[in-house]
């Protein structure tokens, strides 16, 4: 985090604290002297106790306190005009995204908990959840046949409920090339730079060509990130008792191709990190001005300053 100002000049004025707190303990001493000399000491008494106790602390830590006040209102202001802006490293909001998550038969291998498509699910909303709200997500599931379950949107808790609803499809095997062809074609709507998170077990077996796929995302400038799903001994189906691997081979291939990053998960955190790497790939300097924030707080702390001076700290009559 860095924190920069559009007019440094201003932040001179700083310099004028300590002349604050000489005039403030100035005229305090000058009003207490005058008091003291026309003030009304049976009534003071009566109220008081003693004489003693109007010098006592509670006195002076009550203009202590108005003090602290006075003194943040003008350090406040003055950050509000030098135009304070905070700077953070954030998801950008430059690129577009399609999750292109695998929901062929052999996502369903217990080698994950619940299984690999569970898991994928869970892995794909937290990302949801980490990227800038002005970034446009879309959703592919895939299997034999590809779908575009959400075009690119910004409204990100209806996208994680069409993740949720993503189910296993019976069509036979997958076909990586035609989810990377629907991908792309999802992000052809906007100008935005264009990456597709690709996660699969990576076993293609039907249909297009992955090269030709390939081909076709880096005629549109599209990146593909893959993520491996399952462990190096794989897993086996709930349902068959079959066993499938991971297809690293493949996966490697289509995301050097296209200027992306490979990445292994062998379980929930891997895939996790693997998100969360993705998303740095794609971070921007983001900023914040603070000028309107800390203008309203100078105001709020004027409100409270003269809000106690005229009832809790109101100066005897």
């Amino acid at each position: 985090m860095e924190i920069t100002f559009i007019n440094p000049n201003y932040l001179w004025l700083l310099t004028s604290i300590p002349l604050l707190l000489l005039t403030h303990f100035f005229a305090l001493r000058h009003l207490r002297t005058r008091a003291w000399m026309f003030a009304n000491f049976e009534a003071i008494i009566r109220v008081t106790g003693d004489q003693q106790t109007l010098k006592n602390s509670k006195v002076l830590s009550k203009n202590l306190f108005l003090l602290v006040i006075q003194v943040l209102i003008v350090v406040v202001m003055i950050f509000s005009v030098a135009g304070t802006t905070v700077w953070y490293f954030g998801p950008s909001s430059e690129n577009n995204f399609v999750l292109a998550i695998d929901s062929s038969s052999s996502m369903l291998a217990a080698d994950f908990e619940p299984d690999r498509l569970g898991a994928a699910k869970e892995s794909a909303k937290d990302f949801v959840n980490s990227i800038s709200s002005k970034t446009k997500i879309g959703l592919v599931s895939f299997g034999g046949t590809s779908f575009v379950d959400q075009t690119l949107t910004e409204d990100f808790d209806n996208l994680k409920e069409k993740i949720d609803e993503i189910s296993v499809k019976r069509s036979g095997g997958t076909d990586l090339g035609e989810a990377i062809i629907t991908s792309v074609n999802a992000l052809l709507l906007d100008e935005k730079s264009k990456v597709i998170i690709l996660l699969t077990d990576g076993r293609d077996t039907v249909g297009t060509d992955v090269g030709v796929a390939v081909n076709y995302a880096n005629d549109n400038q599209a990146i593909i990130h893959t993520i491996g799903v399952g462990t190096e001994e794989g897993g086996s189906f709930i349902e068959t008792g079959l066993l499938t691997t991971l297809d690293e081979e493949t996966l490697i291939t289509i995301a050097s191709g296209t200027g992306g990053e490979y990445f292994r998960a062998e379980n929930k955190e891997a895939l996790t990190e693997a998100y969360e790497r993705i998303t740095s790939f794609t971070e921007e300097k983001i900023s914040i001005g603070l000028q309107m924030p800390l203008l309203l707080i100078a105001l709020a702390l004027i409100f409270l300053e003269w809000g106690l001076i005229n009832t809790r700290y109101r100066t005897l009559p």
